[in-house]
C-alpha cells in the first residue's frame, strides 16, 4: 500500500507518505506556515522515494477537530490531489491522531486509556476518549466541545493517560478526571505519520470516501450555525 497523508490541523504541518507499512514523514512547528511548508513536504516525500503522485494508493489527511484555517488547508490539498488523481481519501479524527502519537511514545498497553484535550477558544476544549487496542486508538463515546468544567472520562478504564495541548486547561477539569491521570503529556499535537497509520488500518477495513464528501470536522459548526442572526 501506498498511501499519502497531511496534517494542518494544529499548529504543526506535516505529511508522510506509507509504502508497504513504512512511514517517512516531515514535521514542523509553523503556526502560519501551512500553506508555504505543505506542498514542497509532499514533494520531498515522493522524491525520497522515487515515487510519482500517480502511484498512491489513498490519500488521509487530519479531518479535525482543530484551526479552521488549517482544516481548510489540508482539505483543499487533498480533495485537490483526490481529483486528479481519482483515488479515495481516508478522514482521521484530529483528536484520534494525538492518541495514536500517546500510544507510540508512551508505550501504552493494552486497555490503557488516552484522554486528549485541544484548546477550541471561546473558553471550550475539544475532548475525545480512547482506549488503546492492538496498538491504534479505539474511541469510547463521542468526541465533543465543552466547557473545561465539563469534560469526563469514559469507563470502564483502569489507567489514564491525557494528551494535547488542551491539558494546559487542566486546572478548571474536574477533580476527579485530573487525579484519574497517570501522567500528561501537553506536547502533543496530531502528526501526519499517526494520521497515515490510522488511515491505512482503516483502508484496508474498506474505509475511504471520495474527493467531494473529504470534509472538516469542525464539531462547534452546528452550534455556530444556529446562532447566525435569523437562523
Amino acid at each position: 500500500m501506498k498511501l499519502l497523508a497531511l496534517d494542518t490541523s494544529s499548529e504543526g504541518c506535516s505529511a508522510a507518505l506509507l509504502v508497504d507499512g513504512s512511514v517517512t514523514e516531515r514535521f514542523e512547528f509553523a503556526p502560519r506556515g501551512h500553506t508555504r511548508l505543505l506542498m514542497p513536504m509532499v514533494r520531498e516525500l515522493l522524491a525520497e522515494q522515487g515515487m510519482m503522485p500517480a502511484q498512491l494508493d489513498a490519500l488521509a489527511f487530519a479531518c479535525g477537530p482543530g484551526s479552521f484555517t488549517g482544516l481548510r488547508i489540508a482539505t483543499g490539498v487533498v480533495q485537490g490531489l483526490a481529483y486528479g488523481l481519482d483515488v479515495p481519501v481516508v478522514p482521521v479524527s484530529s483528536l484520534a491522531a494525538v492518541a495514536a502519537d500517546a500510544i507510540f511514545r508512551s508505550s501504552l498497553a493494552e486497555g490503557d486509556g488516552i484522554a486528549v484535550a485541544f484548546d477550541a477558544r471561546m473558553g471550550e476544549v475539544y475532548w475525545g476518549c480512547y482506549v488503546c487496542r492492538d496498538g491504534q486508538p479505539e474511541l469510547v463515546g463521542d468526541e465533543r466541545v465543552c466547557a473545561p468544567e465539563s469534560v469526563a472520562l469514559a469507563p470502564p478504564v483502569t489507567r489514564w493517560f491525557g494528551a494535547g495541548q488542551g491539558w494546559e486547561l487542566q486546572d478548571r477539569f474536574p477533580a476527579a478526571v485530573t487525579g484519574a491521570m497517570t501522567t500528561i503529556d501537553l506536547s502533543l499535537v496530531p502528526r501526519a505519520s499517526r494520521v497515515a497509520e490510522i488511515a491505512a488500518s482503516a483502508f484496508r477495513e474498506g474505509a475511504g470516501v471520495s474527493a467531494a464528501q473529504a470534509q472538516p470536522v469542525y464539531i462547534r459548526d452546528e452550534v455556530a450555525w444556529k446562532k447566525l442572526p435569523g437562523r
